[in-house]
């Protein structure tokens, strides 16, 4: 603050330039406005468009991200004047911003094994309720139903999947099905003959782009952050089908006890021969915090377990996480542990690639899927091996795979040990 001596008046021009560069600086000082934005990600491919709501509840700033009828709530949100940060809860992915003339301006980092960062430029505009186009073409395609795809990566390799479309009108919504689980709730529009997807949802920044072929069918790409891209096909098919989830990944010796030892987060080491799994039902998932469908398998898994450990059932989660660190593995874990209020056991058990868990546990013919779920018996036994979840994004896909998942559970429930 400027101090004058005493009697002393400043010019009149220079009271009036000390006002006007506080005007301004309090217009650069605006605060977040509270509301629904069209937030969009730059991707290679193109924008990826998102919802985004910022709200207040209960005295404190949320924020939603909004993918068709999904809605991903965020609650560690920061709010200093015009800027806002927000960490998306169990990846620790983050989004700042800073206010401007129609919105926001900022940035998405995804945090990547070992640590290393995608920096993904970001724009907002306040009130804006389309999804990529203001205005819809008068004459679009028809997506609706079931097709069979094929998706093929940079290096060649082909990975088939299924996708199941809902469209009304030039807006439309579903997932891609794939032998890992599913892509989650996807969102987006036909603009004549061209589809047009995406999601972000605090882990994926999934984009989608494909024409209708003169044969009717689907051609396209797909791009995941700023690196990953991939080509992909697709024909309609009502009885499209992925191979059977329980039998890509099998057991060298369905005979032996399975077993295993690693650290909590606290560095305890919890082995499955300790007392508190003796003649039990164990579950066991091979997880990571970073994993979007593990994040659905164990919101489904936190309250079935709860509802059946006094029947002797009991769930472990060995977590392969994006670090090797240890420290910053367990950080990343606890943090997942408070998302979904896991109080079964999570382990530290290497890092987040399918080799190097298929080396922790020799034992299983590979693993070619995180989450991928073991069912074992009262006697130790692994009697079921499912790869992948698909999540609610799948609709009775999902109502399907639990009613197995609780059906298998039960049964080695109802059996005695011994």
């Amino acid at each position: 603050m400027l101090r004058f001596p005493p009697g002393f008046r400043p010019p009149i021009a220079f009271v009036l330039i000390t006002v006007l560069f506080g005007l301004l600086a309090g217009c650069g000082r605006q605060k977040i406005e509270m509301g629904t934005y069209r937030a969009v990600l730059t991707l290679p491919g193109g924008e990826l468009p998102f919802g985004l709501e910022l709200k207040e509840e209960s005295g404190a700033t949320v924020a939603y991200l909004i993918n068709g009828s999904e809605r991903v709530r965020v609650a560690n949100v920061e709010l200093n004047g015009s800027r806002v940060a927000m960490t998306m809860p169990g990846f620790g992915n983050r989004l700042t911003a800073e206010r401007t003339a129609s919105g926001l301006q900022g940035e998405v980092v995804l945090v990547k094994r070992e640590g290393k960062e995608q920096k993904i430029p970001l724009t907002a505009e306040l009130g804006a309720t389309h999804r990529f186009f203001k205005e819809p073409a008068s004459d679009n395609a028809d997506v609706s139903g079931r097709w069979a795809v094929t998706f093929t990566d940079q290096d060649g390799k082909r990975t088939p999947a299924v996708a199941e479309f809902k469209q009304s009108f030039q807006e439309v919504t579903g997932t891609f099905l794939v032998t890992t689980g599913d892509h989650r709730f996807l969102a987006g529009e036909v603009r004549n003959d061209e589809l047009y997807l995406s999601a972000f949802d605090g882990a994926h920044a999934f984009l989608y782009h494909a024409k209708v072929t003169n044969t009717g069918e689907l051609e396209g790409k797909f791009w995941s952050g700023l690196v990953w891209t991939e080509d992909w096909v697709a024909r309609r098919d009502e009885q499209a089908a992925l191979p059977d989830a329980n039998k890509i990944t099998n057991i060298s010796d369905a005979t032996w006890s399975f077993g295993f030892t690693y650290p909590d987060p606290d560095g305890t080491p919890v082995s499955l021969a300790d007392e508190r799994f003796r003649d039990k039902v164990v579950i066991v998932i091979l997880a990571g915090s970073w994993c979007p469908n593990c994040h659905d398998e164990t919101a489904f898994l936190v309250p079935f377990y709860r509802e059946r450990r006094d029947r002797g059932l009991e769930a472990i989660a060995l977590m392969f996480e994006h670090f090797g660190d240890f420290e910053r593995a367990a950080e990343a874990v606890n943090e997942y542990r408070r998302k979904f209020e896991i109080d079964f056991p999570t382990l530290i058990a290497g890092i987040s690639d399918k080799e190097d868990a298929a080396t922790k546990l020799p034992q299983l013919s590979g693993v070619f899927a995180f989450p991928t779920t073991l069912f074992i018996d009262r006697r130790g036994r692994v009697r079921r091996i499912h790869t992948g979840f698909s999540g609610p994004a799948t609709g009775s896909h999902y109502q399907e795979l639990i009613t197995s998942f609780s059906a298998t559970v039960e049964e080695l429930l109802a059996e005695k040990s011994g």
